[in-house]
């Protein structure tokens, strides 16, 4: 083979159908544990969004203005992007422009929606995303406690399995090898570059590539890369016209709130609503296995928390639950990284926005594996890898203490009280 993949999510498969469509002579093979879509690709909230894993006032901070606007705009560019593929090699992936919601849900998130709005408008995008008061949120939306929004027109939805299947059959129509249900237990670099599995060896004459995400912990080398954190899901049932109506949603944006613990939420072609968190807490060493209980607990909680946003829901069952984990590295930043010496690359970390950024990321790669020039090389996620996370148990200590602290505040701000004490510490900590 010229490239051997681990991973048959987004990321590797992305990677394989833009080198396919650039260079068709080229031999790649994606190995995969289980099958493609596994993980987080095909079980995500179905967000396409024109967000990069890094808030914006976060990129103009870090990088600067004019790197934080080229960002944002290649997401943009992203999303038409995914669209495009969508229609182009007929993958059914339900692709629709429907927008998002950042709500504030009571006056305390006034504030940080207000922030939002003003460093788009900022960086030159305030008139792709507006800032809505009271009335207007309400008339998209009938949630309690709606004081504001931000409206982003400009971002999609997606059925995340059927888009995870449907890339694995373009990359295999234009030639690609796919080996799933093969586990790969070591990967090889340099002159012998190589991924070792359970069933054999695919060796790379040009690069192995490590597209993994939240399961490269287990990787021997990517131990500390990133870590695996959990977000969970749960599903109502399809609801009546009564009750949609009720509650508005008519735009069928993707909705969120300032939650620090994070929230969103998908109104579903067939009618249901998705609600997701990541209430679930780290697990010691990185580990994706061993927290069903803590899972189960969260899931209750998200069936409370729903109908806290529409009461109406009272009256509507829950029919599906499900967990999984996405990566997050070390700054919050995605990594495109290609080591032409080792012939090993790797791209990771979208911290839950990966539906989309996976597509710029394999856009990317593709380029530094053919030696082609991009502009895409100028943006924060090539500019990595990022710093390695600590050595546990100061990294549990550190991820579950943050964590802890993200909902004290939450509790404080949705009750009226004031923030707690290390409120400033732990935003540092985790400031995205």
């Amino acid at each position: 083979m010229d490239v051997a993949i681990l991973g048959g999510g987004y990321s590797g498969l992305w990677t394989a159908y833009y080198l396919l469509q650039a260079d068709p002579s080229l031999e790649v093979a994606i190995v995969e544990a289980e099958i493609c879509g596994y993980g987080a690709s095909g079980r995500n909230g179905g967000w396409c969004s024109t967000r990069y894993p890094l808030h914006p006032h976060v990129l103009e901070a870090r990088y600067g203005a004019e790197t934080a606007r080229e960002t944002i705009l290649a997401m943009y560019q992203t999303v038409d992007e995914v669209g495009r593929v969508c229609a182009e090699e007929g993958i059914d992936a339900d692709f629709r422009m429907n927008g998002i919601l950042s709500l504030a849900r009571g006056e305390a998130q006034v504030a940080a929606v207000r922030a939002a709005h003003a460093a788009y408008d900022r960086l030159g995008f305030g008139a792709g995303n507006l800032l809505l008061g009271e009335a207007e949120a309400r008339e998209r939306v009938n949630v309690v406690g709606i004081k504001a929004a931000l409206h982003t027109p400009r971002s999609a939805a997606v059925q995340p399995a059927r888009l995870a299947r449907g890339l694995a059959r373009a990359v295999e129509r234009r030639g690609a090898a796919i080996y799933e249900r093969t586990k790969v237990t070591r990967i090889r670099t340099g002159e012998d570059a190589a991924l070792e599995t359970d069933r054999g060896v695919v060796r790379a004459r040009r690069a192995v590539v490590a597209a993994g995400e939240a399961y490269l912990p287990e990787v021997p080398g990517f131990g500390r890369a990133l870590v695996p954190m959990s977000s969970s899901i749960v599903l109502t049932a399809p609801l009546s016209e009564r009750q949609w109506a009720e509650i508005g949603w008519q735009g069928g944006e993707g909705l969120g709130s300032q939650a620090h613990t994070v929230d969103y939420l998908t109104r579903t072609p067939d009618g249901r609503i998705l609600y997701g968190s990541r209430g679930a807490p780290y697990l010691f060493g990185s580990a994706t296995t061993g927290g069903d209980a803590a899972f189960e607990r969260t899931s209750e909680d998200m069936r409370r928390q729903l109908c806290g946003w529409f009461p109406v829901l009272q009256d509507v069952g829950f029919t599906h639950a499900w967990h999984g984990f996405l990566g997050v590295s070390r700054d919050w930043n995605a990594n495109v990284v290609f080591d032409r010496g080792r012939r090993l690359a790797a791209l990771y970390g979208y911290t839950g926005r990966g539906v989309s950024t996976t597509n710029l990321a394999g856009r990317l790669l593709s380029s530094m594996l053919l030696d082609r020039e991009t502009p895409l090389s100028r943006l924060p996620l090539a500019r990595g890898p990022s710093p390695r996370w600590e050595p546990e148990p100061l990294r549990w200590l550190g991820i579950r203490y943050v964590q802890h602290a993200m909902k004290r505040m939450d509790d404080a701000r949705d009750s009226g009280r004031a923030p707690p004490a290390d409120a400033g510490l732990a935003r540092r900590l985790g400031d995205q």
